[in-house]
């Protein structure tokens, strides 16, 4: 039996250069199109966090350098990475559908999504983009440009920005029609762009939501059956990379919340992950989320492995 499936593939899956990200996207497209052949409707999501931060550097030294050149304002280039990303995706999964002999048009929607400006996460910015620098370049860049700049794993400093939570999808109604058409569509890229209601009018916010949180609103807008929310493991774990690490399968809300409390997540990888799973197997009876591999994810429809949330 078909089912509606979102998929949340995060951005660093994608690679770090057009080059990378070309190469990457094709062996993407591959698992994405199985579950296509199986005769799902599938609706896409993806991170941005390295190709927004590389767009925002890029634009800024070349204002820089070039009087000429305006520096680009935070929001347009989430929408620039959203073109980019959904450019090389919906090519990538196209040749793929036509290898197959599969007839089916992909769309790339530049999406919006409403947050709300009181939203504690402005005084507090947690997400990290962009390139990694010495502490001696992060300080240069507290100063002249006022970023907040933090340690990220002891890999470098790295840029951080807010990251609110979504209220709301702009454009869902579209994503809605093309999805009703049986197109594959591509949304929501890099949580969307964050915009805040102002009378009549929508305004950009220097912000990233995470895509976890979002693509998990989108999947409720599309009445999904599944949200897949794809990481770099098949299955989540309880004392991950420790001698008593432990997968998970088929697990309960009640039993995930109590991991969450007892502290297994880590907050900036596997927790937005857990809890955008959670929020989707609550909104309504029969709902599933599974978190996988991109390369199990077919063998995790068929219950085959990837931890269950239901």
């Amino acid at each position: 039996m078909s089912k509606r499936i979102v998929i949340a593939l995060g951005g660093n899956a994608l690679g770090n250069n057009p080059e990378e990200q070309l190469l990457a996207v094709k062996s993407t497209a591959k698992p994405i199109v199985d579950l296509i052949e199986e005769g799902n409707e599938v609706i896409i999501c993806h991170g941005n966090g390295p190709q927004v931060g590389m767009i925002n550097l890029a634009m800024e030294e070349a204002s820089k350098s070039n009087a000429i050149i305006p520096e680009i304002p935070f929001p347009e280039c989430n929408a620039m990475s959203q073109g980019y990303i959904g450019y090389h995706l919906q090519n990538a999964l196209r040749e793929e559908l036509i290898k197959r002999d599969i007839k089916k048009p992909v769309a790339t929607v530049i999406t919006q999504v409403i947050v709300d400006k009181n939203d504690t996460a402005f005084q507090n910015p947690t997400k990290p983009i962009g390139a990694f620098y010495t502490k001696e370049e992060a300080e240069i860049l507290e100063k002249e440009k006022s970023y907040v700049v933090v340690e990220d794993a002891g890999r470098g400093y790295r840029r951080v920005v807010p990251s609110p939570l979504p209220i709301r999808i702009v454009e869902e109604d579209i994503i809605k029609t093309l999805t009703k058409a049986s197109h594959i569509v591509i949304a929501v890229g890099g949580g969307g762009i964050p915009v805040i209601e102002e009378e009549n009018s929508l305004i950009g916010v220097s912000a990233v939501i995470d895509k976890d949180f979002a693509s998990e609103k989108l999947a409720e807008v599309v009445e999904a059956d599944y949200l897949i929310i794809l990481t770099a493991v098949e299955k989540v774990a309880l004392n991950y990379g420790k001698e008593n690490e432990k997968f998970l399968d088929t697990i309960s809300i009640y039993e995930v919340k109590q991991y969450i409390k007892e502290g297994h997540f880590a907050r900036g990888s596997m927790l937005p992950k857990v809890e955008a799973a959670i929020k989707f197997a609550e909104s309504k009876e029969g709902r599933k989320a599974l978190i996988t591999s991109l390369e199990k994810a077919k063998e995790g429809i068929e219950g085959k492995t990837g931890t269950l949330i239901v």
